[in-house]
């Protein structure tokens, strides 16, 4: 039975900031069994690949081919997806949880920057550029009670702060190819991302030191006659990871379909209001009571953000949905979060439109 779209917008909106949630989580304590994050990605990728490659074997899925002309515009698009991911693994293995939250949520104002500078749209209003005023406070306050950076000063900031900038590119740069490809299914996306995803991974593990430490690490229990080569609870911690990382791919695009993209960027960050109330009940290593507050400030800021609209193009020069430019008055629709309920306007669009976080 298919889901009113109303209803599918909820189911999105729902499955994504389940699977976003849960897979931060998952990954930090994963990452303390397994210490090595660009391996543990390239599992997660090629457990989604697997998926998709049994699903179509036994059909029960169908797969968008893979097509020269599609590879060529994901290609940039992945290699900036597989930085954000690895700079995401290594802030997860060397800080807290709420530092990555808090830096994730900095990526709307350098977005929108790059909205108006490059993708045709206006610049935010006041109320848009009060709310990312509240966001880059409340990453300050949290700043200054960080323990990590008294300790450590900027050093504790290097990887977050390249990821937000990686990730704040990607997004730009998806939105200006993502249109512009016609996946046909919804596993296509996934597959082209994932596929050209999992070799860059890979010379990040060996740039890392990954290979020699796992090698160091298995001779080491082999020595000590320990009974498993690895421990059973990070093994576990994989498999769910990589069942975790399958569904955000897919609830990710799914998203990404039936939401705006400002509203998909949002959702994003606030959905890990949940990933900081579970990490305060599993994790020792979390913020001071200050840090969650300044945290929460930043949340607040992302609620009352909008989405600028496209700047107005005369009617003769206004083309079609699949150019990406609305025509003349109109926004390209979507849900805003703070601006208008959300159910209203889901987008009808193909899966592998919208930008990627």
């Amino acid at each position: 039975m298919r889901l009113s779209p109303n209803a599918e917008v909820v189911a999105s909106v729902v499955a994504y900031s389940f699977c976003s949630g849960s897979l931060v989580l998952v990954n930090k304590l994963c990452l303390h069994y397994l210490p090595y994050p660009s391996i543990v990605v390239t599992i997660q990728l090629w457990a989604a690949l697997l998926f998709i490659q049994l699903g179509h074997a036994f059909n029960l899925m169908e797969v968008d081919p893979i097509i020269m002309r599609f590879v060529k515009p994901y290609l940039l698009y992945t290699v900036a997806f597989s930085l954000g991911v690895y700079c995401n693994m290594k802030s997860l293995s060397l800080s807290n949880v709420e530092t990555i939250i808090v830096f994730r949520a900095l990526a709307p104002l350098l977005v929108s920057i790059l909205d108006a500078v490059f993708l045709g749209r206006e610049w935010p209003s006041l109320r848009s550029w009060g709310a990312l005023s509240v966001i880059a406070l409340g990453a300050l306050g949290y700043a200054m009670t960080d323990e990590q950076f008294q300790s450590q000063g900027l050093q504790a900031y290097f990887w977050p702060t390249l990821y937000l900038f990686v990730i704040s590119f990607e997004m730009a740069y998806g939105k200006k190819i993502i249109s512009g490809v016609d996946m046909k299914t919804l596993s296509g996306p996934v597959l082209y991302t994932n596929l050209l995803g999992w070799p860059p991974m890979l010379a990040f593990a060996a740039m890392g030191g990954e290979y020699e430490r796992l090698k160091n690490d298995i001779s080491t229990r082999v020595m000590n006659g320990e009974e498993h080569l690895f421990p059973p609870i990070g093994i576990l911690l994989l498999c769910l990871g990589c069942v975790v990382g399958t569904g955000i791919g897919y609830s990710g695009w799914f998203c990404r379909s039936k939401v705006s993209a400002a509203s998909y960027t949002l959702i994003g960050v606030i959905n890990k209001c949940l990933t900081v109330l579970v990490n305060l009940l599993i994790w020792d290593q979390h913020a001071s009571v200050d840090g969650i507050l300044s945290l929460s400030l930043c949340l607040a800021g992302g609620v009352f953000y909008k989405q600028a609209p496209m700047k107005k193009v005369d009617h003769d020069h206004t083309d079609t949905e699949d150019s990406g430019t609305p025509s003349k008055g109109k926004t390209d629709g979507g849900v805003e979060i703070g601006t208008t309920p959300l159910l209203q306007s889901p987008v009808q669009s193909r899966p592998n439109r919208g930008i990627n976080v």
